[in-house]
């Protein structure tokens, strides 16, 4: 698998790498690996739009969620481009159990709230990116430019969301940090019985 794609301060911050495992099931499962990225992208600007929503008073949040929401809407444009091509229909499937995970530990009072929010985002799109350089050794050449091109675009988002978790907490993140971690890795590293972009590892039906 090749990381050379990815800045340092990415592979630093996961906790672990994909499972092989995991990559020969994408290469194998095209349609579904497409259809799953598609409404990643998707929920990925709808997360940017409802922290704008819920938390008006924050303008350097709503910048660069304004920004981000823009790209990750521009990105699901082309990757439905890209299944049209292909002659993979853009359906609805259920998610997987990675973001809620994640989320289920989120406090509810704030500011830890945003703080943890902000904190899982940086996961999310950090893993994102290292699962898009895990695959484009092994993609066709219109597959793996596109996703050449979202590991180059989407490797600072994960840095914008943590230094907005460092900016409007109290004092330092590093424990949650440490924490979400942790559910992280669980999540990437265990068995899961679902093929999907964020899934653990497959479990075979």
């Amino acid at each position: 698998m090749s990381h050379e794609l990815m800045p340092s301060e990415l592979l630093d911050f996961l906790p672990c790498r994909t499972p092989r495992s995991w990559v020969n099931a994408a290469l194998g499962n095209e349609r579904l690996l497409m259809i799953d990225h598609a409404q990643c992208e998707k929920k990925a600007a709808s997360t940017a739009m409802s922290l704008m929503y819920r938390y008006t008073s924050r303008v350097d949040l709503l910048t660069k969620m304004s920004q981000l929401a823009r790209e990750e809407l521009l990105h699901f444009e082309q990757v439905v481009t890209l299944m049209r091509e292909r002659g993979i229909d853009y359906e609805h499937v259920s998610a997987s159990r990675y973001a809620q995970g994640l989320r289920e530990h989120v406090r509810e009072q704030e500011p830890g709230r945003l703080i943890d929010v902000l904190i899982v985002g940086a996961y999310i799109e950090a893993r994102s990116c290292e699962r898009f350089a895990c695959l484009i050794p092994h993609l066709d050449d219109t597959l793996a430019k596109f996703y050449r091109s979202l590991v180059k675009s989407e490797g600072r988002h994960f840095e914008d969301y943590l230094e907005l978790a460092a900016q409007y907490a109290d004092g330092p993140i590093d424990e949650r940090v440490a924490f979400f971690g942790e559910v992280e890795k669980s999540l990437i590293e265990s068995p899961d019985h679902e093929f999907r972009f964020h899934s653990g590892v497959p479990v075979a039906a």
